[in-house]
């Protein structure tokens, strides 16, 4: 046999009475607030007797200093503010478009990897209402032609013109595997990568032969090796034990503290890259694209290597 549950009435106060109780309170005035809903004081005063004869409960003491809400209506002014505050934020989710809503980010495969995601859970926390779409490619953003909201790329110089945030500096530095120094050769001297396959990606030819020439390893051809091509793909061989990378600093600084890196040198070579945030420089930006951007910013300070 099949039993259907009646739905029971709700047990909701009138909803303008409730409204006028919420202004009142959180203004410590009737006149105020009846400033704000657009209404007389005397409609305001109607609305909380109203609504104390339908509760049957007094929530305002009155005297000739003006208003005080009662120990119940302390209480009650709690949760009506906090139930009035989720329907205003349900009511502007459902007025804003998909598209006001979602947040379109275009950039290099490895940052997106190495760095972006595994931090992108701290942005969804403090903004679950933006959708993020994430594109990767080694080509920049073209704003005119593509629906791109913001852009992500390594620059060599500091670009000109608005539309720009610097993120974060680019630091070489060679890691592996732990296992691949217990198996192979050691990694005592920067001549010693001599003897293992020297890892990079074909979009950072420069790399490695900006790394040993500041070490001064003349004797290493820093453009042998493997060569992938992304560099998403050499951090992986380096994992793997295929050979040694030389890396980005801020892309390997978990891997360094976990252990799962390591880094044989002490030598840190800074290039004059850096990455870039870039976006339209229509104005306004779009509330997703400001929130964003404060969040990325901050996020790159914190590691800027």
């Amino acid at each position: 046999m099949l039993l259907f549950a009646q739905a029971m009435p709700r047990h909701l106060p009138p909803l303008n009475a409730l409204r006028a109780f919420e202004a009142a309170a959180r203004c410590g005035n009737f006149t105020r607030a009846a400033q704000e809903l657009c209404v007389t004081q005397g409609a305001v005063s109607r609305h909380i007797a109203t609504l104390e004869d339908w509760l049957k409960v007094r929530l305002f003491e009155r005297s000739r200093h003006g208003i005080q809400l009662t120990p119940p209506g302390q209480v009650y002014f709690t949760s009506a503010r906090a139930a009035l505050d989720q329907i205003e934020h349900g009511t502007r989710q459902l007025q804003q478009s998909p598209d006001e809503r979602r947040l379109r980010i275009k950039l290099p495969p490895t940052f997106a990897i190495r760095w972006l995601i595994p931090r992108l859970a701290r942005f969804h926390a403090r903004h679950p209402e933006i959708d993020v779409q994430i594109t990767t490619s080694h080509q920049r953003a073209d704003f005119e032609r593509e629906e791109v909201d913001v852009s992500i790329h390594s620059e060599p110089t500091p670009p000109a013109g608005p539309g720009y945030r610097r993120l974060f500096g680019e630091t070489l530095v060679p890691v592996c595997a732990p296992g691949l120094l217990e198996r192979g050769p050691p990694l005592k001297k920067a001549d010693d990568l001599a003897r293992h396959v020297l890892l990079c990606s074909m979009n950072r030819p420069n790399d490695w032969p900006a790394w040993l020439a500041a070490a001064g390893a003349h004797g290493v051809d820093g453009n042998s090796g493997l060569k992938f091509e992304n560099a998403a793909l050499a951090y992986q061989a380096a994992a793997d034990q295929l050979g040694v990378i030389v890396a980005l600093l801020p892309f390997v600084r978990d891997d360094l503290a976990a252990g799962r890196l390591i880094a044989p040198f002490a030598l840190r070579v800074p290039t004059a890259g850096a990455y870039y945030l870039a976006y339209p420089t229509r104005s306004p930006q779009p509330r997703r694209v400001l929130d964003f951007e404060e969040w990325i910013v901050a996020e790159a300070q914190a590691v800027d290597g």
